[in-house]
């Protein structure tokens, strides 16, 4: 779904009455604490964090803009422009890249035809790189919704992404 500006940004009905019971968890002048969820909720019916989305959560919790563009810009798992079907999340950290990472990322990258930040043509794939997935040991690794992709070579990679092709 859009958030095009021109569009009425507002929950569902069952979203709205889930974002209701979310912010009655937290007592009164406490409903910040609700941002959270609020936006997981939101990127759930959007797929993605738009600056319209967030002045509607902000709005819902009585609480400034800025307050919601911090933490959603802190935080990488919300998506601040529009992403492909999977968004495949890979840990760009030391670790991983003394276990290979860094070939292992080039192939994915020369596999999908983009890099970093950016979605295939398709909408099937976006790349983001992020700081850690707290799996050193497991490295490379890349996560993709709450699934995570360990000990990957390039012949694991192409797999992955065949089966996602589908």
């Amino acid at each position: 779904m859009t958030t095009e500006t021109n569009a009425k940004i507002e929950f569902t009905p069952e979203r709205q009455v889930l974002a209701k019971e979310i912010i009655a968890r937290y007592p009164e002048g406490k409903q910040k604490s609700a941002l959270l969820p609020l936006l997981h909720l939101a990127q759930e019916q959007w797929g993605w964090t738009s600056p319209e989305v967030m002045d509607y959560v902000a709005g819902l919790l009585s609480i400034e803009p800025v307050e919601v563009y911090e933490v959603a810009t802190f935080y990488t798992m919300f998506h601040l422009d529009p992403v492909g079907k999977h968004v495949i999340e890979y840990c760009r950290t030391g670790p991983c890249c003394l276990m290979g990472a860094e070939d292992v990322y080039a192939h994915l990258k020369q596999k999908l035809g983009i890099d970093a930040g950016q979605t295939t043509p398709d909408g099937k794939f976006t790349l983001k790189e992020v700081e850690c997935l707290a799996a050193c040991g497991m490295g490379p690794v890349f996560q993709i919704r709450e699934q995570y992709y360990m000990h990957l070579t390039n012949q694991r990679v192409d797999e992955i992404i065949e089966e996602l092709s589908k």
